[in-house]
């Protein structure tokens, strides 16, 4: 029986492992998959992000650029699976996944991101 208590009473006085979350967050670690950043400037519309996706969660979509109307990739993030195949597939490497986690919207048409969007 005193054994049990000494046991219990050292478990009381340890530090929580409870993080305070808004507050606090998790260490992200190097290989991490966020949420996609584009580089209009670079990118070529060459469209293999949008074959390579698995989910289909890339529709390439007309926008207006400092040279005329191209095609952009605009990503549904409410399917995507963070698999970095689209970062992989891309010739001029102009859509990399980022370490950005702020995915926390009430409305889910608010995850579809424009390529204005992924700046």
């Amino acid at each position: 029986m005193l054994k049990s208590l000494t046991k219990s009473g050292k478990e009381v006085l340890k530090e929580p492992f409870t993080l305070q979350f808004p507050e606090e967050r998790e260490a992200l670690t190097d290989n991490y998959r966020g949420v996609h950043k584009l580089d209009i400037e670079t990118c070529i519309s060459c469209a293999a992000c949008a074959r390579i996706c698995p989910n289909q969660c890339i529709d390439m979509v007309d926008t207006f650029t400092d040279r005329g109307t191209k095609k952009m990739p605009e990503i549904h993030l409410e399917r995507c699976l963070f698999c970095a195949d689209c970062e992989e597939v891309c010739p001029t490497h102009c859509l990399v996944l980022t370490k950005d986690t702020s995915m926390d919207v009430y409305d889910r048409r608010d995850l579809i991101k424009r390529p204005e969007d992924l700046k």
